[in-house]
């Protein structure tokens, strides 16, 4: 196993995407999850921490170390198996999910999930229980994770077969490789209504022992094979960036797109309206992207990218459906962009994914972290939420824009602060929309998790009481606290 010490030459591993930064002894590159569990086995006998690291995409600080030593899981990047009959793929956790799509692609069958960036790694996507703009129908990662294999913080490894090992009533109880047996208690604890939640622990009773560890940011082991389920590509795709000439005909139009995607799926019918993406761009988005794509027109206050899938039957029929709900809500059909091929797309996925970068982009070249929401809230409550967003935003004085996955009630107000002093502004208006989203039965983060930087406002949400519950839950898997130690979690909750 390859170790590196040289500071010079292992500092790029010491933050991720939020500009979030640490710092650690080494970086240890492993090639199997035995060697994963050399490491663990010697933090434990030796008393230091170990963060494991992927392609350090995360807004969180999630990767960024506190000490001890790195764990980086690039070298593990194999896409071991591709099953067309059967429908599931088995990869390593460092292949990057643009990869994997594309092979997948070219075996004829789907992949769902698919996060903003796709240059993340398969590890860290489940890790985090990543989503993206597809998630309004096929909901995230967890829901395609069939198997797991994990290094424990023990050094055990143990096998997780989805309906293998499930909880009876708020017990859960699994086998490690080895034959000890695992039990754990799980608690009951305040789950949001959102669509979407990436915030602590997946508890549920009865719930499966492999949902423990998706979107656990590697605070409980450390992913080292996943097993995906694939599905078979929709025929025919129709996508469209529709703009607006008025902010509340847009989230009309969301809401109406939103209620009827819902009510088609309900019926299982394939004649209605059923996106499989909504997104939103705010004006400020828009006017943020004009530079990069000046067929913006710029009289536009808003705009909607959606996806609908189609086939040869209902094409005319659902592609009619649509064009009348645009012209109901008063979309400017003119100017607006359709797809007419996958290369078309494709421009529209990249024009989605140009607002994150660009921001990321704008932030960094500032020298600060980014200050953006990733709340989401009940459906009823979106379109209150996001005038009140705005409002608060717009009397701050500092430029910001809003965009989101508007399918999901899933809004990512960005705070483009140009200085120190208005970033230090900035948080204080983060936490307040945290806070307004709790009240609307939502999220402090529906996709990007706690990690170290959202620790504060993970506690806002659940409570003192209920963090303590989910902080038992590392305490009893991880008793010496090396793993992952300082995402989800402040000290304190684990020392107690």
């Amino acid at each position: 196993m390859i170790v590196k010490k040289d500071k010079e030459e292992i500092e790029n591993y010491f933050r991720d995407a939020s500009n979030f930064f640490g710092s650690a002894d080494a970086v240890y590159f492993p090639v199997n999850a035995e060697e994963i569990a050399e490491v663990i086995r010697d933090a434990n006998r030796n008393k230091f921490h170990v963060t494991v690291s992927g392609a350090r995409t995360g807004l969180t600080g999630g990767a960024a170390p506190e000490g001890g030593v790195i764990l980086s899981l690039e070298k593990m990047n194999k896409i071991i198996q591709i099953d067309r009959d059967e429908k599931f793929t088995i990869v390593q956790p460092g292949v990057f999910l643009r990869d994997l799509q594309n092979e997948v692609e070219r075996s004829g069958l789907f992949y769902p999930p698919d996060p903003t960036e796709r240059d993340s790694f398969l590890g860290g996507n489940a890790a985090t229980n990543a989503s993206g703009a597809k998630t309004f129908k096929y909901g995230p990662t967890r829901n395609f994770v069939e198997e797991t294999k994990v290094v424990l913080p023990d050094g055990e490894t143990a096998t997780l077969k989805r309906g293998n090992y499930t909880a009876q009533n708020t017990v859960l109880t699994f086998p490690t490789d080895s034959g000890k047996e695992v039990q754990i208690k799980i608690p009951e604890v305040y789950i949001p209504r959102s669509t979407k939640n990436a915030a602590g622990y997946y508890l549920r009773k009865g719930m499966d022992a492999i949902d423990l560890f998706i979107g656990a940011e590697g605070t409980l082991g450390v992913i080292t094979e996943i097993k995906l389920k694939l599905i078979n590509p929709p025929e025919k795709i129709l996508s469209a960036v529709i703009f607006f000439n008025n902010t509340e005909n847009t989230l009309d139009f969301i809401e109406h797109a939103r209620n009827e995607s819902y009510k088609t799926r309900k019926s299982k019918g394939k004649n209605g309206l059923d996106a499989r993406g909504l997104e939103f761009f705010d004006n400020g988005a828009l006017k943020f992207l004009y530079e990069s794509y000046p067929a913006i027109p710029t009289d536009a206050k808003a705009a909607v990218w959606f996806e609908a899938e189609l086939n040869s039957e209902n094409e005319d029929l659902i592609t009619d459906k649509w064009f009348d709900t645009i012209e109901t809500f008063h979309g400017d059909v003119e100017r607006s962009w359709f797809a007419i091929d996958k290369k078309d797309r494709e421009k529209f996925k990249d024009f989605r994914h140009a607002v994150s970068a660009n921001v990321a982009d704008y932030i960094s070249s500032k020298g600060l972290r980014k200050v953006g929401t990733d709340t989401a809230v009940e459906d009823k409550f979106f379109k209150e939420y996001y005038y009140y967003s705005v409002k608060l935003a717009q009397s701050s004085g500092i430029n910001f824009i809003v965009y989101g996955h508007a399918g999901n009630s899933h809004l990512h107000l960005n705070f483009l602060p140009k200085d120190k002093a208005e970033f230090e502004q900035a948080k204080l208006l983060y936490k307040d929309l945290c806070a307004r989203a709790v009240k609307f039965n939502g999220t402090v983060s529906a996709e990007h998790g706690i990690g170290k930087i959202k620790r504060e406002y993970f506690l806002m949400m659940y409570g003192e009481e209920a963090v303590r519950k989910m902080a038992k839950i590392k305490k009893t898997l991880d008793k010496n606290l090396i793993l992952n130690t300082g995402n989800i979690f402040e000290e304190r909750f684990l020392r107690d």
